[in-house]
C-alpha cells in the first residue's frame, strides 16, 4: 500500500542519515577558521556594538564562548597572518612586515611597472616554513582557502605551494571589492590562475566556502575563510569602505560616509558567515565542527576599537587584542565568556591536536594548545606574548604591558623608556605608570630584549633580515 511504501522510504532516509551522521562522527573534525581584516574590538554586537548589525555573529557567540583577551602577532594585516599560519612568532618566521608597493607618488600610468616590479611579486612567507594547512594535509584532511591570502603572490608562495588543495581568492593586502583590482591589475586567482568574473567579493568568498562544504562533507576539512571585509578597497583607493545597497539600506537614517559604508560592510559579511553555518547544520556537520572567527588586526580610524586605546598599526591594544569567537555544539558550552590570555599563535596546536598529530620533528611552536580553554578544561597556559612593528616594541607579561612607539621605522633612542600600564586595572591603557613602577618597567624591557635576541637568532632568515635587524641593533 502506499502507507507501506512511506513507511519504508522514511526508514530508508532514516538510516542514511544516521549512517552519514555516524560517519561523522567516526571522521577527524573538521576544523572551519574565519578571519576578518581589521575589524574593530567594539564592532561586533556581541562585543559591545550597538551600531552594528551582526545577528549571526552575535547568534554563534551564544552558541559557543568568546575570549575578551585574544591576540594577534602584528597589528597589520601580513605578519599577523604570518602567525597564524604558522605558530611562530613573524620575527621567527621572517614574514615581519606586510609586502606591499613602496612607491610613494603612485600614478596610473606606471600601473603595468608597479605590477612587473612590485615587491608583492617576488616576496611571501619564507619556503622553509610549515604551514598549518601542510601538516594537516598530511594529516588526512583536505585543505581550503577562500579569501584573502596575504603571503605572496608570485608562484612559489601562492597557497597551492604552501599545503593547501583548494584556492580561490586574492594574494595581496587589498582589492577593490567590485572590480577586484590592486593597482588597476586584475588580483583574483582560481588556484595559481588568474581570473575575472563579477560580483562583489563577500558574496563571492561566501559562494565558494559554501561550495568547498559541500564537496568535502564526507571528509575530515580544514577550510580558512580570510574575508577582505571589512578593509578598505586599497591602500592607494581612498574611498574607504565598500558595500552592496542592500546593506547599505539596512543603516536608513544614517548618512552613507565611511562609517555608515564599513558598518554595512561588516553586515555583509556577517550574512555570508550565517549562511556558512547554516549550511553545516544543513548537512549535520555541526557536532563534528569547530569554527572559530576572529580578526588579523583592530580597526582603522573608520572603525571602533572601544574600549580598547589605539587602532590599527600602533603597539597599543586597539592594535592587536580582537574579537574571537568559536563555536563547536557538544564540546564548547554554550554563551560562555573567557578572560583568559590567548593568541593566533595557540591555534596551530590546537589543530595539530584536532588531527591527532605531533608538530613535525625540530619545528620550534611559540604556541599553547588552545583546546582546554575553550573547552573550560583549563587555564591557558600563555603568560606573555611581545610584537615588534617597523621599530615600535610592545610586551604583555601576565596583566603588566609595556609600550614604546617608534616613529622613524628604526630603533627608537636609546634613552626612551616607553609606558607601561596594568591591564587588569586599566584596559584602555589611560595611566602611564612607567615613573611608578621602575623596576617593572626594567623588567619589561629586558624581556622584550631577550625574545628580541631570540627572534634574531632564529631560522630563517627572511628577505633583507640582516639588514632589518641591525637596524634594531640586533645583529644576527
Amino acid at each position: 500500500t502506499n502507507r507501506q511504501f512511506l513507511l519504508v522510504t522514511l526508514i530508508a532516509v532514516i538510516a542514511v542519515h544516521t549512517a552519514a551522521f555516524q560517519r561523522q562522527r567516526e571522521l577527524k573534525p573538521n576544523i572551519l577558521l574565519i578571519y576578518a581584516d581589521d575589524l574593530g574590538y567594539g564592532d561586533l554586537g556581541c562585543f559591545g556594538s550597538t551600531e552594528v548589525k551582526t545577528p549571526n555573529l552575535d547568534r554563534m557567540a551564544s552558541q559557543g564562548i568568546r575570549l575578551t583577551d585574544f591576540y594577534v602577532t602584528a597589528p597589520i594585516c601580513g605578519p599577523s597572518r604570518s602567525g597564524l599560519l604558522t605558530g611562530r612568532y613573524p620575527q621567527r618566521n621572517g614574514l615581519y612586515s606586510n609586502i606591499r608597493n613602496n612607491m610613494v607618488n603612485y600614478d596610473h600610468r606606471y600601473k603595468e611597472l608597479e605590477y612587473v616590479f612590485s615587491p608583492e611579486m617576488t616576496q611571501g612567507l619564507d619556503v622553509r616554513e610549515v604551514t598549518i594547512a601542510q601538516v594537516l594535509k598530511q594529516a588526512g584532511y583536505t585543505t581550503g582557502i577562500v579569501g584573502k591570502w596575504d603571503s605572496g603572490r608570485a608562484w612559489p608562495f601562492l597557497p597551492l605551494q604552501r599545503g593547501f588543495d583548494f584556492f580561490y581568492g586574492f594574494a595581496n593586502t587589498g582589492i577593490d571589492y567590485w572590480t577586484h583590482e590592486r593597482y588597476g591589475i586584475p588580483s583574483m586567482f582560481r588556484g595559481n590562475e588568474r581570473i575575472k568574473e563579477e560580483g562583489y567579493a563577500t558574496n563571492l568568498f561566501r559562494r565558494e566556502a559554501l561550495r568547498f562544504i559541500e564537496e568535502n562533507k564526507e571528509r575530515p576539512f580544514f577550510l580558512y575563510v580570510p574575508f577582505n571585509a571589512p578593509h578598505g578597497p586599497s591602500n592607494l583607493e581612498r574611498t574607504g569602505p565598500q558595500a552592496p545597497d542592500e546593506y547599505i539600506r539596512m543603516y536608513a537614517g544614517l548618512p552613507t560616509d565611511r562609517r555608515t559604508r564599513y558598518m554595512a560592510n561588516i553586515t555583509c559579511m556577517d550574512a555570508a558567515v550565517g549562511e556558512i553555518l547554516n549550511k553545516l547544520t544543513e548537512l549535520g556537520l555541526d557536532q563534528n565542527t569547530l569554527v572559530i572567527f576572529t580578526s588579523d588586526n583592530g580597526a582603522s580610524t573608520v572603525g571602533r576599537n572601544t574600549p580598547l586605546r589605539g587602532s590599527k598599526g600602533d603597539m597599543y591594544e586597539g592594535g592587536f587584542r580582537v574579537p574571537f569567537i568559536a563555536r563547536w555544539p557538544g564540546r564548547i558550552a554554550k554563551g560562555k565568556v573567557s578572560h583568559e590570555f590567548c593568541s593566533t599563535l595557540d591555534l596551530f596546536p590546537a589543530f595539530l591536536a584536532l588531527a591527532g598529530v605531533e608538530p613535525p620533528e625540530g619545528l620550534i611552536v611559540d604556541g599553547y594548545n588552545i583546546l582546554p580553554v575553550l573547552t573550560d578544561q583549563a587555564k591557558s597556559p600563555r603568560k606573555e606574548h611581545f610584537w615588534e612593528l617597523q621599530g615600535s616594541r610592545a610586551a604583555r607579561v601576565g596583566n603588566w604591558k609595556w609600550v614604546l612607539e617608534s616613529p622613524n621605522w628604526l630603533a627608537p633612542p636609546k634613552d626612551a623608556t616607553g609606558e607601561l600600564f596594568d591591564l587588569s586595572a586599566d584596559p584602555s591603557e589611560e595611566h602611564d605608570l612607567a615613573a611608578k613602577k621602575p623596576e617593572v618597567l626594567k623588567q619589561m624591557k629586558a624581556r622584550w630584549e631577550s625574545w628580541m635576541n631570540e627572534m634574531a637568532n632564529s631560522e630563517p632568515r627572511g628577505p633583507f633580515s640582516n639588514t632589518y635587524f641591525e637596524l634594531l641593533g640586533f645583529p644576527r
